[in-house]
């Protein structure tokens, strides 16, 4: 398959594949039904599903602001591809590999909502009632979009386009889908432990960051890694603001309503990353390093990762604890890569794979059923351990998870189209040669 310069007309007819198979494979919705809805909770919900699709944009300037000027184009486009892959991908068979029946707590059946029979006109989701079932799908089909789209930061300026299409689906399909259907489905194996994660700290932030650390070793380092200069800081501020302010619809939306449970969320989310971006700066700060933008952006970001398993679980107050302890470990492990020879190019592992960990295990200590009645078990602050053994276990079952299908996949891409730009692409840039465009600036 080719989608840089060579003919290939493969593309072309899997294409018209998928148009004449959903064509005879949708069935027209029957909207005679009569189902219950809050006005409130619906506009909540869709002004949620916005924020959350702007945070992809917002992903792109802030990968590509931070990526040399040769590579900002390819960077912020693997972010936008992302968005058309996995909308595709989510209405085939996507969401039914998530919330279809249960197949063993690991998988969806893929045919309980094939091309989203079903969906339009199906009976709200067990978890949020009030909505509309379409709108809880198309909800969640944002989180399932930016999730690869996190990887990228790991190997910009050294995969192929045309690989990084394949193996973001192979991900979506094998790591992504597995992981939100047992940790999110009712007969999920993890959400049958008694996991917890409120907004995808598991889901999205661990299976993302993980995989990025295996990519960026499988495809060794980069020419001049250690020499990275980042194109514009100020397209990281923006895209820090655009995913600062799309992580309300992240966290918040994920109470499914317009309620006290979204407030909850809502100002956890704010606190810890608050806390975060403060703790990173004086941390550097008592070692003599200046205050810099780059590091306030990325402390913003780790506070947000690893308050999302635990948003709608626990105080505010404990909110400032997890966003500054995420914050020290994360920058600590920043420091540890920074001096090994792991070419995460923009620190996808140590912010949202360490800080999705973080996140997960004091989730563990600080939820509390005073918050949600969800919360079975009190975490491990208030004088109970089994909600923070079924962490421990948990992130330990899944990180192997991860880290194994993640080999398996980049070999299997690998195989099929190799994943690496040659020398000479990447010394002329991605964006030159996988995409024929330049900035002019």
């Amino acid at each position: 398959m080719s989608l840089s310069g060579k003919k290939s007309y493969l593309p072309i007819l899997l294409m018209l594949i998928l148009v004449f198979v959903a064509l005879f494979n949708s069935s027209l919705p029957n909207f005679t039904k009569n189902y219950e809805y809050n006005g409130a909770d619906v506009a909540w919900m869709l002004a949620s599903t916005a924020l959350v699709l702007i945070m992809t944009p917002g992903l792109a300037y802030f990968y590509g602001g931070m990526v040399k000027k040769k590579n900002v184009i390819s960077t912020m486009l693997q972010s936008f591809i992302s968005m058309a892959v996995v909308a595709v991908l989510w209405v085939v068979f996507g969401f039914s590999l998530v919330f279809g029946d249960s197949l063993g707590g690991i998988i969806g059946n893929p045919m309980t909502f094939f091309m989203f029979n079903n969906v339009l006109d199906g009976k709200p989701w067990g978890g949020a009632p009030t909505i509309p079932f379409t709108l809880f799908a198309i909800y969640q089909l944002k989180f399932a979009i930016i999730t690869p789209a996190l990887i990228t930061g790991a190997v910009a300026g050294r995969i192929k386009f045309t690989s990084y299409v394949l193996f973001i689906c192979l991900f979506f399909i094998f790591i992504y889908a597995p992981l939100a259907h047992a940790t999110w489905h009712p007969d999920g194996i993890l959400f049958k432990m008694g996991v917890l994660d409120f907004a995808g700290g598991t889901v999205v932030h661990m299976s993302a960051g993980l995989t990025a650390l295996v990519a960026a070793i499988y495809l060794k380092q980069g020419k001049h890694f250690k020499d990275h200069t980042p194109a514009r800081i100020t397209y990281v501020l923006l895209g820090t603001g655009m995913l600062w302010f799309g992580w309300v619809g992240f966290n918040a939306g994920s109470a499914f309503g317009a309620t006290e449970l979204a407030a909850t969320a809502l100002a956890t989310t704010s606190t810890a990353s608050g806390a975060a971006a403060l703790t990173y700066i004086f941390f550097d700060a008592a070692r003599g390093i200046k205050p810099s933008a780059l590091g306030v952006c990325i402390g913003i970001v780790i506070g947000l990762v690893a308050i999302t398993p635990a948003a709608g679980f626990v105080t505010v107050p404990n909110s400032l604890v997890i966003g500054s302890v995420a914050a020290i470990v994360s920058r600590l492990c920043i420091e540890w890569r920074t001096k090994s020879q792991v070419d995460d190019t923009l620190d996808v592992f140590p912010s949202h794979g360490i800080g999705g960990m973080v996140g997960m295990i004091l989730t563990g200590v600080f939820a509390n059923k005073a918050i949600n009645s969800a919360v079975e078990n009190n975490g491990l602050f208030y004088g109970e351990t089994t909600l923070f053994k079924a962490h421990i276990i948990g992130l330990i079952g899944t990180a192997i998870f991860i880290l194994v299908f993640a080999v398996i996949l980049l070999k299997v891409t690998d195989l099929i189209t190799p994943l690496r730009v040659t020398e000479e692409e990447e010394e002329v840039g991605l964006d030159e040669s996988q995409h024929g465009e330049k900035l002019s600036y």
